[in-house]
């Protein structure tokens, strides 16, 4: 299974279209939004594509109750787990945090395949040993609003964890 991972979108609705009509053009079947997406409106721009978007907020929230009603009108592929998330995927536990200190904290529990943030507009992707003595993906897509960065975002490919870090496309720029 393919997974779209983006972050801090800044109410740039014209990248985050962009990137997930990108993304389910790949192959993703699901997207991850690890939080400032700021605006619910925002999400107005992804709620006709078909794949479950799942979001959380980060520490530019805009206006939580909207969001709330938003992800709950039917027939709605949004799914908000508000301040942070943990989810299975394609066999995989997920653990969505805006946060990187909270996602590195996070990733050494072992508890989660991949742990994946936003909020410092860097991508990365590394192994964090974990106290179990295996191996958590630290997963962040940078800014996918292009905030101070290039608009970014991380294809996942969740049945051998390897990951690959896209441009939004230019012509959306």
């Amino acid at each position: 299974m393919k997974i779209a991972i983006v972050s801090d979108t800044h109410d740039n609705r014209a990248l985050l279209r962009a990137a997930a009509i990108d993304a389910v053009r790949l192959g993703a079947e699901a997207i991850l939004h690890c939080g400032d997406v700021v605006a619910p409106s925002t999400l107005s721009v992804v709620q006709d594509i078909n794949v479950p978007f799942h979001v959380i907020h980060g520490n530019n929230t805009g206006d939580l109750v909207s969001l709330i009603h938003l992800s709950q009108r039917e027939g709605n592929q949004i799914v908000y787990h508000g301040q942070d998330a943990g989810i299975e995927l394609g066999g995989r536990r997920i653990f969505m945090v805006h946060y990187p200190h909270y996602a590195r904290a996070m990733a050494l529990t072992g508890d989660w395949d991949i742990v994946c943030c936003g909020h410092d507009h860097r991508h990365a992707v590394e192994e964090i040993e974990n106290v179990r003595g295996g191996k958590t993906i630290y997963a962040n897509p940078g800014s996918t609003g292009g905030v101070g960065a290039e608009p970014t975002w991380l294809m996942a490919e969740l049945d051998n964890l390897t990951f690959e870090l896209h441009t939004v496309p230019a012509a959306t720029r």
